[in-house]
């Protein structure tokens, strides 16, 4: 089959398409044929290594995180879907590789497609549907007249967790580019900050929650519009010691992400302001509950643009640029 690899790590080194085999089934999985595929920032990081200590993928590495298409095949502990069942996913961290013809994934990470959807509308969703649910409904347990600052929101999560955080009842501060301020606000945020006019830590005050996505020191000022109490939670980094717990890393490694987060652990401790680092997990129980929302109208896929796989060179540089309003795709078939 045909899939999208990654032989050294690096940019300029760069990843191209070859001919694969097909991936192995497992008793527990359902084989995917892959008719679209979405791009996150998350490939360009692990495309250029920054991911390799905590994800050390076995190279050469197919890409992708984020998968729509239909089922040609069952393992045989398989329960609750059949073959020609139309599904979207998130394979888990350890498995990914959407960029390709076809991809085995875990029943358990797979959820039904959302009849009113594209299959490229649907490869949009799961990652930053997931991240932003995992955040704002697990992590920061938003509720109804909470006020949150969601960062980048003209960005694939930015996008989704708006609506998700307005569905919820919360009201609702995002930051942005000036040609993109009218139009986030037309996805439901109450307050949008032009990033090149006003200084976001000098408007917006009593906040309960800030979900970052950017750099690190939009992280450190995003300290000053939280309330004591308040949670702050970045899907950017740094890393902390309960990310590596979870993860299960060798002591070095914890060391590692208690050195690089101590900084604004401690500055968020004097606040009385929790911190914590989120890296989103597959959960097709999850994905189900995204796909009501959106077979309920409540939230709506934002597809920027849509590239042939052949391009799929273009589409990462198009990601990489930064000019994506939501989501980039890529047609399989």
């Amino acid at each position: 089959m045909r899939a999208f690899i990654l032989e050294r790590y690096g940019r300029k080194h760069g990843a191209h398409i070859a001919d694969v085999p097909e991936p192995q089934l497992r008793d527990d999985d359902v084989l995917i044929q892959v008719h679209a595929a979405s791009l996150n920032v998350l490939d360009s990081k692990i495309r250029d290594g920054e991911f390799k200590l905590i994800l050390p993928y076995r190279l050469p590495l197919i890409l992708g995180n984020d998968v729509a298409g239909v089922i040609v095949r069952v393992g045989p502990r398989v329960q609750r879907f059949k073959v020609g069942d139309e599904v979207y996913a998130r394979p888990d961290k350890d498995r990914i590789g959407t960029f390709a013809e076809l991809i085995a994934v875990k029943e358990a990470d797979v959820a039904i497609k959302p009849k009113t959807l594209t299959m490229e509308e649907a490869a949009s969703i799961p990652l930053v549907g997931l991240t932003a649910w995992q955040a704002l409904i697990e992590n920061a347990q938003l509720r109804k007249g909470q006020k949150v600052l969601i960062h980048a929101g003209s960005g694939g999560v930015g996008t989704f967790a708006i609506q998700l955080a307005k569905h919820l009842g919360a009201f609702v501060a995002t930051t942005t580019s000036t040609a993109n301020v009218e139009w986030v606000k037309g996805l439901g945020a109450d307050v949008v900050i032009d990033y090149k006019k006003d200084d976001f830590e000098k408007t917006l005050a009593g906040y309960d929650v800030v979900i970052n996505s950017l750099d690190a020191a939009t992280l450190h000022k995003s300290l000053r519009v939280l309330r004591p109490g308040g949670r702050l939670i970045s899907i950017s980094g740094p890393p902390d010691p309960d990310f590596a717990k979870e993860l299960g890393l060798p002591g070095f490694l914890t060391l590692a992400t208690r050195l690089l987060s101590y900084r604004i652990r401690k500055a968020a401790k004097r606040l009385k302001i929790s911190y914590s680092f989120l890296f989103m997990r597959a959960s097709g129980d999850q994905l189900a509950q995204i796909t009501s929302l959106i077979e309920g109208g409540v939230i709506r896929p934002v597809v920027d643009r849509i590239f042939a796989f052949d391009s799929i060179g273009e589409a990462m540089a198009y990601v990489d640029s930064g000019r994506a309003k939501g989501k980039v795709v890529v047609k399989m078939r």
